[in-house]
C-alpha cells in the first residue's frame, strides 16, 4: 500500500482528524425535542452492538477507493481487513489501534480515544459527555448524526449515518480540519459469532514469526 492509501486507511479512522487547533468553537445549538429522541435511539441502538461482520468500502475526496471486511466485537475490539492487493489491516483492542502492513512488515500504534471508533466501542456509548452533536440530519429512510469533540481539544467531525426504520448503522463520514474528507460505507453488516481476542491483537513482523489470522479462520 502506498504512503498516500495508508494515510488515507489512518484518516478514515480519524487518526488525522486530530490536529489541534487554536480557534474557539462555536457553541452548538440546541438539539428539538425530535432530534433528542433520535439521538438517545441511535445510542439505544449502539449500545446494543456486540458481535457484528460486513463489509465496507472507503472513498477518499478524491474519489479513490478501496474495500474490505469490518469485524466489530464491542466493547473495545474492531478490526479492518482490506482486499488485495493491499497488506492492510487495522485493530482495536485493549485502548490502542494497531495498523499492519504486511507489504512493507511495519506496525503502527495509537491510542484508541483519538479516533471515532471510540465513540460505538465504548462500553458506556454517551453522546452527551465529552462528545457534542451538533445536528441531526434526516433523508429518505436515512439519518445523520453530526458530532465533533466537545472539548475543544481536536478539530474535525463524524458524521454517523443510519437507517430509519429499523435502525441500523450505514457509515460514517469524516472532515478533517483542513475540510479533508473521506467516507466508510458499511454493506451486509449483521450480527455474528464471537471471534478469540487473538484476532484483534496485531503482531510486529519484526518480533514474531507467527502469521496474523486471516479474516475467515
Amino acid at each position: 500500500m502506498t504512503r498516500l492509501a495508508l494515510a488515507a486507511a489512518l484518516f478514515a479512522l480519524g487518526l488525522t482528524a486530530s490536529v489541534q487547533s487554536a480557534q474557539s468553537q462555536t457553541p452548538p445549538a440546541a438539539l428539538s425535542a425530535a432530534d433528542g429522541h433520535d439521538v438517545s435511539r441511535s445510542v439505544a441502538y449502539l449500545q446494543g452492538l456486540t458481535n457484528a461482520e460486513g463489509r465496507f468500502v472507503q472513498t477518499d475526496g478524491r474519489g479513490g477507493q478501496t474495500a474490505g471486511t469490518f469485524h466489530l466485537q464491542r466493547p473495545g475490539r474492531a478490526r479492518f481487513d482490506y482486499d488485495p492487493p493491499s497488506g492492510l489491516v487495522v485493530a482495536c483492542d485493549n485502548g490502542m489501534v494497531a495498523v499492519l502492513d504486511r507489504r512493507l512488515k511495519t506496525l503502527h500504534t495509537y491510542p484508541l480515544n483519538q479516533t471515532p471508533l471510540a465513540l460505538f466501542l465504548a462500553r458506556e456509548i454517551r453522546l452527551d459527555r465529552g462528545v457534542v452533536v451538533r445536528e441531526v440530519r434526516h433523508d429518505v429512510g436515512a439519518m445523520t448524526l453530526v458530532a465533533e469533540d466537545g472539548r475543544g481539544k481536536l478539530k474535525g467531525r463524524i458524521a454517523l449515518t443510519f437507517t430509519e426504520s429499523p435502525i441500523r448503522l450505514t457509515g460514517w463520514t469524516l472532515t478533517d480540519a483542513r475540510g479533508g474528507v473521506v467516507t466508510v460505507r458499511l454493506a451486509n453488516f449483521a450480527k455474528s459469532a464471537p471471534r478469540d481476542t487473538d484476532f484483534f491483537r496485531l503482531q510486529d513482523p519484526h518480533r514474531s514469526a507467527t502469521p496474523e489470522p486471516e479474516v475467515g479462520r
